[in-house]
């Protein structure tokens, strides 16, 4: 099939009989928006190895927590290093990166994992990157929604994929700064506003669509059976660390019969991008939509990158056709 690349080679023209240059006609600029999504947002590599391969290059990209971090290694030339690192992963090396500490703001310092980025992305930074960048971080505090175009990369990186309780936040600037889930699970907008005159985005989130109905009315009877029992302050934190070590396990629930710390973190995490993830989408939808089917995936499953990598170069191949059409529609509006 007639790749975007091909497409592109296919429509420059040549000097005419006069050897007078001939205009080239209007080519769109591709951006790609790539959304947050834990362990599921390894499909990303997928979806951007399948994308290589047909010729679609995006000029602009961006991307939110796991997406700033597969987006910015592919804007850096290093996607080969990042694949190579995410296949290897295993539940023993994935947890060997987790420095879990009860000290500070988050259940994970996160020294071990910028380690491992600074030393494969070394002292890049993002306006010397070859493509347009920009990864989405959300001010502590403000809740303002930041964009961080210029500066270093790793650091662009770690303030994206700060979730709130797990990672400690980032300062950049003067700013503490946290996931940009919060606030822009899908950057398209930002996309856009970059200069991309088409937008392709990924939602690792699209199967948790549907959620987040009301329920009218409810009954609040008190039912001392099923409540939890107290515990001193140093109880939950003792907890949290404990449902950290065992997070591959989130399927565990507390002695009440209540959900344990670990289902309640990553289903919060579910709740607030799906509703978020919506209303963004609502307002400003892209020109293409990618949604791997991930559910079977969790958050922190980052051990099944392999399955993921899969999944994600499925979505894209079921795209291709869709995306061909979109460029061509939008090559001949000018």
């Amino acid at each position: 099939m007639l790749s975007v690349l091909n497409f592109r080679r296919e429509t420059l023209t040549v000097a005419s009989k006069n050897d007078d240059a001939v205009p080239r006609p209007y080519v769109p600029t591709i951006g790609l928006a790539l959304g947050a999504g834990a362990a599921r947002g390894w499909a990303h590599i997928g979806i951007l190895r399948v994308l290589e391969r047909e010729g679609i290059r995006p000029k602009i990209l961006t991307g939110t927590s796991i997406g700033a971090v597969v987006g910015g290694s592919w804007s850096a030339g290093c996607l080969d290093q990042l694949e190579l690192f995410a296949r290897r992963l295993t539940k023993r090396s994935v947890f060997s990166l987790m420095d879990l500490s009860l000290s500070g703001s988050g259940l994970v310092g996160g020294r071990r994992l910028r380690e491992m980025l600074d030393e494969a992305l070394r002292d890049r930074t993002i306006e010397n990157l070859p493509t347009r960048f920009a990864a989405i971080a959300t001010e502590y505090g403000s809740g303002h929604e930041v964009w961080l175009k210029r500066g270093h990369l790793v650091t662009a990186m770690r303030a994206s994929y700060a979730i709130p309780g797990v990672f400690e936040p980032v300062k950049v600037s003067g700013r503490w700064l946290l996931d940009g889930a919060l606030v822009n699970p899908i950057p398209i907008t930002t996309t856009r506003a970059m200069g991309a005159d088409l937008v392709i985005a990924v939602n690792l989130h699209s199967e948790l669509l549907g959620r987040g109905a009301i329920i009218p009315d409810h009954a609040a009877d008190h039912d001392t059976s099923d409540s939890a029992p107290a515990n001193s302050f140093l109880g939950p934190m003792r907890n949290a660390a404990n449902a950290m070590s065992h997070y591959f396990n989130a399927s565990r629930t507390a002695p009440t019969g209540a959900p344990s710390i670990a289902q309640v973190m990553i289903d919060t995490i579910n709740i607030t991008q799906d509703r978020i993830a919506r209303s963004r989408l609502a307002g400003d939808p892209p020109d293409v939509m990618i949604a791997p089917k991930l559910a079977r995936i969790g958050l922190f499953e980052f051990h099944r990158a392999e399955e993921a990598i899969a999944i994600g170069a499925e979505a894209a191949e079921r795209m291709l056709p869709e995306i061909r059409d979109v460029f061509s529609a939008h090559a001949a509006r000018r």
